[in-house]
């Protein structure tokens, strides 16, 4: 049986009548993942003993008629940045390489120990969440299944990739300045970012905390607002996590748009973003307004300055939060004799004084990360730095506001915003690898959600001539994620895309 196909709200039902058993559909997920995952390398840690131990387990509680949680038998992957108890959480990096967490994250408590979910594996993911193709991964490059030769978009490729390629039935990602959305655009699944404090971000490695929140990638809408019903919700050890009641979202999908108001932000529409991803999405808005949904244009005067502000401010974080990275207390520590020597004499030459600890400390570092994070961390520290912080730091955080009161004026005029989630669809693998302005420019239209702080999702909307997934993202109002994705659902319905598969 391709059990490996099904979506979760569906599986689930056959589960519980007992039609097939949770050993059936975990065994049929890891058949297929052995058998395409050497093109799509989602994955970096895979379980397989410990949840065929797992489904074992829920299939006996099944036949005798114990009570199980609602996702008891579901097959769980999760990003390499979400910590499990007892299995390795190295962020994609090579200084956390044989790290094992000591402690559960709460998306971990509430999907797999509450709900009964069984987690399979660990899913490849930019290192320490920064980037936007998955390639400054330490443990290589996802490839997108619909084009081995592009990337599936980052910092979640490999969760989104997983499930594009079907090497699963659920996953969860994290969405820093778009790492949920834009891999979701490039693979044609659904991710979706909640509004910031839905749920807790405690067992989440921290990139920058007053940005990043964590969601699901799934292969439909239905799944998405399944998993994050479930997942959302107040946690005392999370200062940021909001005490307000989650609405059952799975059960608030239908009945159609014909009462919503949808605002079309002009800035989204612009020069700069492929012709035809903006043709796809007028189709979109007029399948919308066909369908009752009324169509208004707003503007969000200060869009210009978000990814710079996005930058300095998701760097400075960065490089406060990755300053316990030192090889001391946790993860890799070098052993390079020759390279702390020749740190120590650098600095004697130059007659400054330096320990041996510091020295193992710096090359550590230099050693444990990549380019790529090694680069925000220096501009995040100089953005912070004496003299630099009011002019860089402290200004950004005065943008965030105006960003953000943009999105709340706008948001009074409508129900939800809608535009293109990505400005294009997925490029080749090392394309940008060696211009990181052109690469930071691809979140030119998520990173402006997340300085909000208001809740986000992505769907398919079509295809390119490439055959290449167009992302639409819908943008609501705080704690509203049960209007964007009732539209989301509404107009996944009528595309029916969802059905569409790449060819492995």
């Amino acid at each position: 049986m391709q059990l490996w196909k099904e979506h979760a709200h569906s599986v689930i039902e056959r589960l519980e009548s007992q039609e097939i058993t949770a050993e059936e559909l975990t065994i049929s997920c890891f058949d297929r993942i052995e058998a395409v995952e050497p093109k799509v390398k989602a994955y970096i840690s895979l379980y397989k003993e410990d949840s065929l131990k797992e489904a074992k387990k829920i299939d006996n509680k099944r036949k005798k008629g114990e009570k199980l949680g609602p996702l008891a038998g579901i097959p769980l992957s999760l990003k390499a940045n979400i910590s499990v108890n007892g299995y390795n959480n190295n962020c994609g990096s090579h200084i956390l390489e044989g790290y094992i967490a000591p402690f559960d994250a709460f998306v971990v408590k509430k999907l797999i120990r509450e709900a009964g979910a069984i987690f399979i594996g660990h899913l490849n993911m930019d290192e320490f969440a920064m980037g936007s193709s998955t390639e400054s991964s330490y443990f290589g490059n996802t490839h997108n299944p619909w084009d081995l030769a592009k990337v599936p978009g980052g910092s979640s490729g490999g969760s989104a990739a997983a499930m594009a390629a079907d090497e699963g039935i659920m996953t969860l990602g994290s969405d820093t300045g778009g790492s949920i959305r834009c891999p979701a655009s490039y693979t044609g699944t659904v991710g979706i970012k909640p509004t910031y404090g839905r749920n807790s971000r405690y067992g989440i490695v921290a990139y920058s905390n007053s940005l990043e929140q964590v969601g699901p990638l799934a292969k439909c809408v239905k799944d998405s607002s399944l998993m994050l019903q479930i997942m959302a919700g107040y946690d005392d050890m999370d200062s940021t996590s909001a005490n307000l009641p989650v609405d059952s979202y799975s059960e608030m999908l239908e009945g159609g748009i014909d009462d919503l108001t949808i605002g079309i932000p002009k800035e989204f529409m612009t020069d700069g973003i492929d012709p035809e991803i903006i043709n796809t999405v007028k189709s979109n808005i007029s399948s919308l307004e066909k369908m009752g949904a009324q169509i208004q244009e707003i503007s969000l005067p200060n869009l210009k300055y978000a990814l710079p502000t996005y930058y300095i401010i998701a760097m400075s974080e960065a490089s406060s939060n990755l300053a316990r990275y030192d090889g001391l207390r946790y993860g890799y520590r070098t052993k390079n004799k020759e390279k702390i020597k020749e740190i120590q004499t650098r600095f004697k030459a130059a007659k400054i004084p330096i320990s041996q600890t510091a020295a193992e400390f710096m090359v550590t570092r230099m050693e444990g990360f990549g380019s790529e994070v090694k680069r925000r961390i220096i501009l995040g520290t100089y953005a912070l730095s004496a003299g630099y912080a009011d002019q860089y730091y402290v200004r950004a955080q005065k943008v965030r506001t105006l960003i953000k009161n943009d999105f709340i004026s706008a948001l009074k005029k409508c129900d939800i915003l809608m535009g293109p989630t990505m400005p294009n669809t997925a490029f080749s693998i090392g394309t940008k690898t060696n211009n990181p302005m052109e690469m930071y420019m691809e979140d030119i239209l998520t990173v402006p959600i997340n300085l909000a702080a208001v809740p986000s999702i992505s769907i398919n909307g079509g295809f390119d001539t490439n055959n290449m997934p167009i992302g639409i993202q819908f943008i609501g109002k705080y704690f509203d994620e049960k209007t964007i994705l009732k539209t989301a659902y509404t107009l996944e319905q009528k595309l029916q895309l969802f059905k569409r598969k790449p060819q492995l």
